[in-house]
Order: structure tokens, then sequence, then C-alpha cells
């Protein structure tokens, strides 16, 4: 069970991680698709939030919070790629700061929720 948990979490992580990724690039010019970025439910971290934390992992009270965390940093990232698109690039940037926070923050909620899981509560 604890190698399956560990598993499921690291592939959240690395959803989580990959749409940080796409934000950059985006925000550093290179032509990503935008959807995944702008829309909660059309990103892979979104999808694991739905049919994961959500449903299997539910009880945790983290899992409502990193759901909203989860459409905050959406929100972030919609305001960051809009700067950018009216020729803002510089301010844009400057915004990752806090897509970070609120990235630190996801990933907090990620191992504590493992935690909880794996101790049985």
């Amino acid at each position: 069970m604890s190698d399956d948990l560990k598993q499921d979490f690291d592939a959240a992580s690395v959803k989580h991680l990959l749409f940080k990724s796409k934000l950059r690039s985006y925000l550093f010019g290179s032509g990503t698709s935008e959807a995944p970025i702008r829309d909660p439910q059309a990103c892979s971290f979104g999808h694991w939030i739905a049919e994961r934390a959500l449903r299997t992992y539910g009880h945790l009270p983290e899992s409502q919070q990193l759901d909203r965390l989860h459409i905050r940093i959406h929100e972030v990232a919609n305001r960051l790629m809009d700067l950018h698109q009216r020729g803002r690039p510089d301010e844009a940037v400057a915004g990752l700061a806090e897509v970070n926070q609120l990235a630190d923050q996801i990933t907090h909620l990620l191992r504590t929720m493992q935690e909880k899981l794996r101790a049985g509560t």
C-alpha cells in the first residue's frame, strides 16, 4: 500500500511541477499550449485532484485546501499570461514569485496528505 501511495503522490508532484514549467516556458516566450495553464480542469494536476485527491482522499481536509490552492495558482497564472500578452513580460515574470509561494504550499499539502494517509488517519 505505501509504495502505491508514494507512487500516487510522486505522480501528483510531477504533474504539479509540469504546470510550473509550462507557465515559466510560456512567460519566457516559448509557444506552449495555453489551455492546461489557464484552466484548472484542463491540467494534468487538476485531473489528479479531481480523480484522486477529492475522491479517494476526500476525507482529508487538505484535499479541499489543495483544490482551492490549485484554482488560485491558475488564477495567478492567467493574470501573468495576460500581462505577458499585453506586452508586459517583465511584470509577468516578476509574478512568478507568487506562483512559487503557492506552489510551495501545494507541495506542503501533498506531503501532509501523504503522511496522514501513511499514518492511517
